[in-house]
């Protein structure tokens, strides 16, 4: 399920931002770029992120996964960045604690039940510490795609 809406264009490594917003921005533009969302999407996303944080505790490397309404979206897709430094984002479980993320999956989905599929995916994903540590050494989107395939 990831890997049908992961392309190797929608995959930024050693990406540089300096904070939340900013990566949020980057997957946006990559994303709009692409012709999978509409301009309005990466401000949708960080006006969600502001009141329901995606950050997500995970270990010695944390994630985000950052999305918005469907109104926004044009095709389905998800895009990628490793960061090359962390950034903050705000915990899903206590928006209060802001957790340093070096991965951060921007989704753009038209449908309701593919969301919680590709969420499912992620999540499921997200859980293999191996396999994030890997992604954080790739040096290509190809052996990203291979990872997440795996």
């Amino acid at each position: 399920m990831l890997r049908t809406h992961l392309d190797p264009s929608l995959i930024l490594l050693g990406a540089e931002a300096r904070s939340a917003e900013e990566a949020i921005t980057l997957l946006a533009e990559r994303l709009e770029a692409a012709g999978r969302v509409r301009p309005s999407y990466g401000p949708a996303v960080i006006e969600r992120e502001r009141t329901m944080p995606t950050g997500l505790p995970l270990g010695a490397i944390n994630a985000a996964i950052p999305h918005t309404d469907r109104e926004h979206v044009i095709a389905p897709a998800v895009a990628l960045a490793v960061l090359r430094e962390p950034v903050r984002f705000a915990s899903m479980d206590d928006p209060d604690e802001a957790l340093p993320v070096r991965i951060v999956f921007a989704l753009a989905i038209s449908d309701k039940n593919g969301q919680i599929a590709l969420l499912q995916a992620i999540m499921g994903f997200l859980q293999d510490q191996r396999a994030l540590e890997r992604i954080l050494t790739a040096q290509t989107p190809d052996e990203v795609l291979s990872l997440v395939a795996a």
